[in-house]
């Protein structure tokens, strides 16, 4: 994979393109090798990262790693430490220590063990980085399988610390009478905590949009219920038991097996909203091959290039930014599902505004075509 992207790269800087093509061609070899090898584009930016950091940094690691005295997973641990540390004898010394460390020992003791080298061999660094980080502290959400996902919180460790202790000390205080598990109460306690005001009463402010079948939601069947980007999926109950304490305020978007808003063709080249949010809920994630960026985070783009194509929810599909600056640059071809290939798009995407009897045209032809 270095190889060929090493030689890729080389290619296209040969070229007589201009700077912004090379920047867009270079950006799809990532792609293109994870269409190949079945990785994501991030997975073969890591990977690619990690190789050449320690190719060129850490000869002896490198030449350890060529010979099979330790593996890929190792690698990456080194490579993140080299990432890390900004003076060049820094970096000669850890090469020099750690492939002895790394081959006797496993993969969790030698993260631990890079971990301490970094911050007593730059401890000015290390703190710095450290206020750096504090920064970033945030909280994320990951929808896993089965309706149950994770709470990440990014946070200081001496807070974190204290949140653990304190979780640890309220779960045991329930009682050995409370038949949930230290962890179930653990869980229990903290979306407790988050979910309601001082005084015990609930304090969530937040939309969350789901797809829910009628039949389910009139008790008829048990069909599960979709969130709207198609991250995650829930049982019915969940949802209709959380209807029946009148706390939940619902917003009802009706949606018909006919798909009356995406079979319509609309004059212009903006969507209406409504279009946008169909097209969000029908394809959930960029159409991009490996990409799973939300639809509702992606642009609407033409499949086939407006006013060539026409905006209906047969010619429309979510786009992350980057990947339609790719399409729109004619870095990739994208594939429409009947095969045919779609045209890259040109920099006018349409006429001029007031000119509009090029639609009238393109309108008619396009209802023709379908009938």
């Amino acid at each position: 994979m270095l190889q060929y992207a090493d030689q890729a790269e080389a290619a296209i800087q040969a070229s007589q393109w201009s700077p912004m093509v090379k920047q867009m061609n270079v950006a799809a070899i990532a792609l293109e090798i994870g269409t190949a090898t079945g990785l994501s584009e991030g997975q073969v930016h890591r990977r690619l990262a990690v190789t050449r950091r320690v190719r060129e940094k850490a000869p002896m690691t490198w030449l350890a790693f060529r010979k099979g005295r330790i593996d890929a997973a190792r690698v990456q641990i080194i490579s993140d430490g080299i990432d890390k540390l900004k003076r060049d004898a820094s970096i000669v010394r850890l090469d020099q220590r750690v492939v002895t460390y790394a081959e006797t020992h496993t993969t969790a003791q030698l993260r631990q063990w890079v971990r301490r080298f970094i911050a007593r061999v730059e401890p000015d660094e290390h703190e710095k980085r450290a206020e750096d980080e504090r920064k970033t502290r945030r909280v994320d959400a990951f929808h896993g399988e089965d309706g149950m996902g994770f709470l990440d919180a990014k946070l200081p460790s001496y807070l974190l610390a204290a949140i653990d202790k304190r979780l640890i000390k309220e779960a045991k205080a329930l009682g050995a009478d409370d038949p949930r598990t230290l962890q179930q109460r653990r869980a229990d306690l903290l979306a407790a905590w988050l979910t309601t005001n001082e005084a015990g009463e609930p304090a969530i402010h937040a939309d969350i949009a789901v797809t829910i079948p009628a039949a389910s939601l009139a008790g008829v069947n048990d069909d599960p219920i979709i969130s709207a980007d198609g991250d995650w999926a829930i049982p019915a109950a969940w949802i209709t038991d959380l209807v029946a304490t009148g706390n939940t305020l619902w917003h009802r978007i009706l949606t018909d097996p006919a798909g009356h808003t995406l079979d319509h063709t609309y004059l212009g080249r903006f969507a209406p909203e409504t279009v946008k949010k169909a097209i969000a809920y029908r394809d959930a994630t960029c159409q991009a091959p490996g990409c799973t960026r939300r639809a509702d985070q992606c642009d609407t783009d033409h499949r086939i290039p407006h006013p060539t194509g026409p905006t209906s929810g047969t010619n429309l599909w979510a786009l992350c930014r980057r990947h339609h600056q790719q399409k729109g640059h004619h870095v990739i071809r994208w594939l429409l599902p009947s095969g045919r290939e779609a045209p890259a798009e040109t920099a006018a995407h349409s006429p001029p505004i007031e000119d509009l009897s090029w639609m009238e045209h393109q309108l008619a032809g396009f209802i023709l075509d379908e009938s």
